[in-house]
């Protein structure tokens, strides 16, 4: 795969950088599990890492999936697609060991493309438990989110995470316009799975009307499962929304189109 193919040349190169010694003397480098989201409409990219093309034709709606980089620091560019000259670049972006990292390009709630990396919650789970995680980063106002009618989640705003652990599942959970019983997305139902952390991502514009969800699920949060949670990956749920929805911390990559330099957060 041409992703991974080039996640090797960018750890191959971080190696050789400091020379046969040092890399022969130097214990091995952590891993962080990284998923990458693209959540800005109408761009598609090209991303750089150190140098190295690490994604190629990047599209909106897009979520990779989980990629193995080694702890360190990262020079970042991303261009438009097939082009070299860089949009936006950050240097010397920390990627820390053993953290599960999912960073989502999108827009603030003024439409301005930012950049936003979360890391997720991979702590275990109680037997017969699920964790439902959801994340703002659409351009849009403030929701509350409701299940069985009650809000949860309330005054859930660009680019803040919720999360709650639940007993495992089907949920009927909807979106209303913050502190209104003004329903914006749903009634729908939710299926939470045992041992897994389901998060949910809405990005896109309420004012440009190409809202869309996507859906993350990291499994193995039960038991003793060896090494990180990856989690899934693969296209992004293209779900189209009339008004604002988001049913839904440490650091790395891709900052995408749009004019100006993107923001970089760090949730947490």
């Amino acid at each position: 795969m041409a992703v991974r193919k080039a996640v090797a040349v960018v750890s191959a190169g971080l190696l050789l950088a400091g020379g046969p010694v040092a890399a022969a003397q130097a214990a091995p480098a952590a891993s962080a599990t990284v998923s990458v989201l693209h959540g800005v409409p109408g761009a598609t990219v090209d991303v750089y890492a150190n140098g190295q093309k690490l994604l190629t034709n990047f599209k909106p709606g897009t979520l990779t999936d989980p990629l193995k980089l080694p702890e360190g620091e990262y020079d970042l560019k991303v261009t438009a697609a097939g082009k070299t000259a860089a949009l936006i670049q950050a240097n010397d972006v920390a990627v820390p060991g053993g953290a599960n990292v999912t960073v989502v390009a999108h827009l603030d709630a003024s439409g301005k493309p930012v950049l936003t990396p979360y890391v997720n919650d991979t702590s275990k789970l109680a037997a017969g438990q699920a964790r439902i995680t959801v994340r703002h980063t659409a351009a849009a106002p403030a929701v509350d989110v409701r299940a069985g009618g009650k809000p949860v989640f309330t005054g859930l705003t660009n680019p803040k995470e919720a999360k709650a652990d639940l007993p495992a599942g089907t949920v009927k959970a909807d979106v209303v316009l913050a502190g209104t019983s003004t329903v914006a997305l749903g009634p729908a139902d939710v299926d939470l799975k045992e041992g897994t952390n389901t998060i949910v991502y809405a990005w896109g514009s309420a004012a440009d009307k190409n809202l869309k969800l996507a859906v993350q699920t990291i499994s193995g949060l039960h038991g003793n499962p060896s090494g990180v949670p990856g989690g899934t990956g693969g296209q992004a749920a293209q779900q189209d929304l009339p008004v604002w929805p988001a049913v839904a911390v440490a650091v790395l990559m891709l900052a995408l189109l749009g004019g100006g330099t993107a923001a970089v957060r760090t949730r947490s």
